[in-house]
C-alpha cells in the first residue's frame, strides 16, 4: 500500500503546496488579495472536482483489467478519457468566462475584492483543458500501480508555480505586478506544463507500450465514453458534495468582509494540506482493491480496504494533535494581522475536531471505489453534506451571522455522518463479495 500511495502523497503534497504558496504569496499583498484567491479558488476548485471525478473513473477500469492481465484494453479507455477531457475542459473554460461576473455579483462578494476575484477565476480557467488530459493520464498510470511519473510531475509542476507566482504576482522580469490574478495566470501556466510532461513521459515509457495508448487515434466510442461516464458521474457526485460543501461555504464567507474570509481560507488551506496524504492513501486503496479483485482475490480485497482506512485514522489522528498544540504557529506562518489571526485560530481549532472523521470517510470512499461501489457512497455523501451540513453552515454564516467556528460546525457534522455510513457500507459490501466468493 505505501509503494503505491507514496508517489501519491508527494504528488498530493505538490498540489498542497501549490495552494499553500498561492495562500501565501497572496496574504503578503494583503487581506483583500488573500479573500480573492480564497473565493476565486474555490469557485475553481468546484468546477475541476466535478471533471475529476468523472476521471477518476478510469482509474478503477483501468485496475481491473491490469490485475486480470489485459492491459491492452487499457489504452481503449485512456483515448476516450482524453476526448472527454477535452469536452470538459472546453465546457469548464466557457461556462466561467460567461457567468462569473454575475453569479459571484448576485452572491453578494465582498465589493473590495470582488473584482479581483472575477480576474483570477477567469485567468485560472484557461488551465482547465490541460488539467483535464492530465487527468486521463494520471489515473491511467495510477490504475496500473505506476504512480512514479504523477510525482515527477508534480513536483515539476510545485517549483513552476511558484516560480511564476512571484514573477507574475509582485512584477519580475519586465513583466507588470497582476496581483491576485497573477497567480491565477501561473496556475494556468502550470496545468498546460504539467500534461505536456505528462504526454511524453507515456509516450516514451516501455512501461506504457502494453496499453497501446498511442497506436492510433480512435474516434469517440460512446459505449466506453457510457461506461466511463456510469462509473465516474457517481464519484463526481460523491467527491463534489464534500469539496461542494467547502467551496460553497467558502463562497458564502465571503459575504462577511476580508478578515472573515482572509481567516477561513487560511484554516482551510492548512487543513486541505493535511488532507492530501490519506487523500493519496485512498487512491492507493482503491488501486489495491481493484488489482485484488481483478486477479479474483476478495479476502486481498477487504484486507487491503481495512488496511487504508486505518491508515486514513491513524495519520489524521497525528494531524489533529499537531494543530492543537501548534496551531499558533501555523497561522503566523500565513499572516501577521492580529485580527485574521485571531479568527484563523479559533477555525483551526475545529479543523483539528473534524480531522479524524474526515480520515475516515476519504478512506472508506476510495475503498469502495476499488469495489466499482459509486452510487451507495454518492447519496450517503449527498445526505450528509447538504443534507445536514450545509444547511446548518449557511444559517450560522447568512441566517445568524454567528461567529466563524460556528459556521465549521456544517464541517463537523457533514464528515461525522459520512464517515461513519460509509464504513458501514463498505463492511457489509466487502463482507458479501467475500462470501459470494
Amino acid at each position: 500500500m505505501l509503494r503505491l500511495a507514496g508517489p501519491l502523497i508527494v504528488n498530493n503534497l505538490s498540489i498542497a503546496g501549490m495552494q499553500f504558496a498561492d495562500a501565501v504569496m497572496a496574504g503578503r499583498l494583503g487581506a483583500e488579495s488573500l479573500a480573492a484567491v480564497a473565493v476565486g479558488g474555490s469557485v475553481w476548485f468546484l468546477g475541476f472536482t466535478v471533471c475529476l471525478g468523472l476521471m477518476m473513473s478510469i482509474s478503477p477500469i483501468a485496475a481491473r483489467f491490469y490485475g486480470a492481465g489485459r492491459p491492452e484494453m487499457i489504452g481503449r479507455y485512456t483515448r476516450q478519457g482524453l476526448w472527454l477531457a477535452m469536452v470538459l475542459g472546453l465546457t469548464l473554460f466557457t461556462l466561467t468566462q460567461l457567468f462569473v461576473d454575475p453569479v459571484l455579483t448576485h452572491l453578494g462578494i465582498d465589493a473590495g475584492f470582488r473584482d479581483t476575484t472575477i480576474g483570477y477565476v477567469r485567468a485560472i480557467m484557461f488551465g482547465a483543458p490541460a488539467i483535464c488530459a492530465f487527468l486521463a493520464f494520471r489515473f491511467t498510470s495510477e490504475g496500473i500501480g505506476f504512480t512514479r511519473p504523477i510525482m515527477y510531475t508534480s513536483l515539476l509542476a510545485l517549483v513552476s508555480n511558484v516560480f511564476l507566482n512571484w514573477v507574475l504576482m509582485y512584477g519580475h522580469f519586465g513583466m507588470p505586478a497582476y496581483g491576485a490574478v497573477g497567480c491565477g495566470m501561473a496556475s494556468a501556466i502550470t496545468m498546460w506544463l504539467m500534461v505536456f510532461v505528462m504526454t511524453i513521459y507515456v509516450a516514451r515509457k516501455p512501461i506504457y507500450r502494453a496499453l497501446k495508448i498511442f497506436d492510433h487515434m480512435a474516434p469517440i466510442r460512446m459505449p466506453v465514453l457510457k461506461e466511463i461516464l456510469a462509473l465516474g458521474t457517481p464519484i463526481a457526485v460523491t467527491i463534489t458534495a464534500e469539496a461542494g460543501l467547502f467551496s460553497a461555504v467558502s463562497i458564502l464567507v465571503g459575504t462577511r468582509g476580508a478578515d472573515v474570509t482572509a481567516a477561513h481560507q487560511i484554516a482551510l488551506n492548512f487543513a486541505a494540506t493535511m488532507f492530501m496524504i490519506p487523500l493519496a492513501i485512498s487512491a492507493a486503496t482503491t488501486v489495491r482493491i481493484g488489482h485484488a479483485l481483478g486477479a479474483g482475490n476478495a479476502v486481498a480485497a477487504r484486507l487491503g480496504g481495512a488496511a487504508g482506512i486505518l491508515m486514513c485514522i491513524l495519520f489524521m489522528a497525528c494531524s489533529a494533535a499537531f494543530l492543537l498544540l501548534f496551531r499558533d504557529a501555523v497561522v503566523g506562518i500565513y499572516t501577521n494581522d492580529p485580527s485574521v489571526t485571531r479568527i484563523a485560530i479559533s477555525l483551526l481549532l475545529m479543523a483539528a475536531i473534524f480531522q479524524i472523521a474526515d480520515g475516515v470517510q476519504i478512506g472508506a470512499a476510495g475503498a469502495l471505489r476499488g469495489y466499482k461501489d459509486t452510487r451507495m457512497p454518492m447519496l450517503i455523501n449527498t445526505f450528509a453534506y447538504w443534507v445536514l451540513g450545509f444547511p446548518l453552515a449557511y444559517m450560522a454564516t447568512v441566517t445568524y451571522r454567528a461567529p466563524p467556528s460556528y459556521i465549521w460546525g456544517g464541517f463537523v457534522l457533514g464528515l461525522t455522518v459520512a464517515a461513519v455510513l460509509l464504513t458501514i457500507r463498505f463492511n457489509r459490501l466487502s463482507k458479501q463479495i467475500l462470501a459470494d466468493a
